[in-house]
């Protein structure tokens, strides 16, 4: 066993970016007593026992579902990771205690702010879980107004029925923080009017695997500015080795 753990923890994540890319790093750097792991969780209730009897672990990231249910089991959070609500990065301090920060709001906020024009006035965020926070938050330091999309009735929100073309013609940004198009489920997409996206208009999705997803495709089709959330795990990914300490 490696003297050094790191890993990922969510639930269902065989198809994770991150170990491929944390493992490939220690490889290149010849640090042979680290180790990059997926850690499945299929209830994160299990997640304090797990610490306990792992002490070597020295960092971790957090995927969906738990980038806000594993907040309760961390010690300190930093002061974004307060405002923002939600944690995917956690070090493992020199006293052993847990602190949680979130690296989401920068890898998207440096991966789309090459994109904005004079069009992209204002955005709608698709889901309201943890990673939409972290985007709610980038957008609030971008000075864009947003809102959020969701299926469940909150209050600072609109269901996914309410969107038609005056919405389209309001918000010009539009990024999917679903998981919804994900592989292998690649035929799936947002349930929104598509005919209403125009050259006017950035689609941004979170999801990089496929690289295209239908989410995109529709958009592209229409004439829409696109990307996906490529950049900005990989912008995440270096903050939270900046994070750890390397």
């Amino acid at each position: 066993m490696a003297k050094h753990q790191f890993g990922l923890v969510g639930k269902n994540i065989s198809y994770s970016f991150s170990k491929g890319y944390f493992g490939e790093k220690f490889e290149k750097l010849n640090l042979e007593d680290y180790s990059y792991d997926n850690l499945d969780f299929q209830n994160i209730e299990d997640f304090p026992e797990f610490i306990k009897q792992n002490p070597t672990i020295s960092g971790l990231n957090v995927t969906i579902p738990y980038k806000e249910a594993i907040i309760p089991f961390l010690d300190k959070l930093s002061k974004r990771a307060i405002e923002i609500g939600a944690v995917n990065t956690i070090k493992i301090t020199k006293s052993g205690k847990l602190k949680g920060f979130n690296t989401d709001y920068i890898g998207f906020q440096k991966s789309i702010e090459p994109l904005l024009n004079e069009n992209h006035k204002k955005a709608l965020i698709l889901g309201t879980g943890g990673a939409s926070k972290a985007v709610a938050y980038a957008m609030k330091q971008l000075e864009i107004p947003y809102l959020f999309v969701t299926r469940n009735d909150i209050g600072d929100a609109i269901g996914y029925n309410q969107i038609n073309e005056k919405t389209f013609e309001e918000f010009q940004i539009i990024i999917n923080c679903t998981p919804v198009g994900t592989f292998p489920n690649t035929n799936s997409c947002p349930e929104i009017p598509y005919e209403y996206f125009t050259t006017n208009h950035l689609a941004f999705d979170l999801i990089y695997n496929p690289a295209e997803t239908l989410f995109l495709k529709k958009a592209k089709e229409q004439g829409a500015i696109v990307k996906n959330g490529l950049e900005m795990l990989t912008l995440q990914a270096e903050k939270s080795w900046d994070i750890w300490g390397f």
